[in-house]
């Protein structure tokens, strides 16, 4: 039985060497960027966050841990439990969870962080973005990093594949670029406010419209 994609993920928390393999063909996990500290890229994201920030797919935690040094209140959702200690272990706070489960301070968040791609997270980016609108205040900000590729807009799965040859069982996912999500966010209750481009990774800032 090929393995939950869960499982080859955490491998290569623990340092496996693991792809991705979907439309955009076979892309290493880049786990050493995660793990690291925030780059130039990450700087400009965490400069434009209003607290508290909710970091969706916190991964072992880099930008939560950023955000406390600076004194931002932030928590770090995921639903790995070894992305959770890695963060906890940055002394972050960050919880086992899933976007689309009850999460603390729903519709008070000054800021949804979708970096790395999360976007992509559950293969429905509309739906994702309208979860965020539901956690985001009135006027909250989701800062959302886009595929590299501006036109990307496909919601093929992914499979994860580890050096030693195990190949997960197809996981939902996204690929949105910066054309198409200029597209989406309108449709999902938010106004592009923002988008900066900086060593191939791109980054969207999204304010939430008041309703009427």
């Amino acid at each position: 039985m090929r393995p939950h994609p869960l499982a080859v993920y955490e491998s290569a928390l623990d340092g496996a060497a693991v792809v991705a393999v979907g439309s955009a063909g076979a892309v290493a996990l880049a786990v050493a960027r995660w793990s690291d500290e925030p780059d130039d890229v990450d700087h400009l994201m965490l400069a434009r966050c209003e607290a508290p920030v909710l970091d969706v797919g916190c991964g072992p935690g880099r930008l939560v841990g950023a955000l406390n040094a600076r004194g931002v209140p932030a928590l770090g959702i995921d639903v790995s439990p070894r992305a959770v200690e890695q963060t906890r272990r940055r002394g972050a706070m960050a919880l086992r969870r899933a976007v689309e489960q009850p999460v603390p301070a729903e519709g008070r968040w000054g800021t949804v962080l979708l970096a790395d791609g999360n976007i992509g997270i559950g293969g429905d980016p509309a739906a994702l973005l309208r979860r965020c609108r539901l956690l985001v205040g009135p006027r909250g900000l989701v800062l959302v990093e886009t595929d590299a590729d501006p036109d990307a807009d496909d919601t093929e799965p992914l499979t994860l594949r580890s050096a030693d040859g195990h190949v997960s069982r197809p996981m939902p996912w996204a690929r949105v670029g910066a054309r198409a999500m200029a597209v989406l966010a309108p449709t999902c209750g938010f106004i592009v406010l923002e988008q900066w481009q900086l060593k191939a990774r791109t980054v969207m800032a999204l304010r939430a419209v008041e309703r009427s």
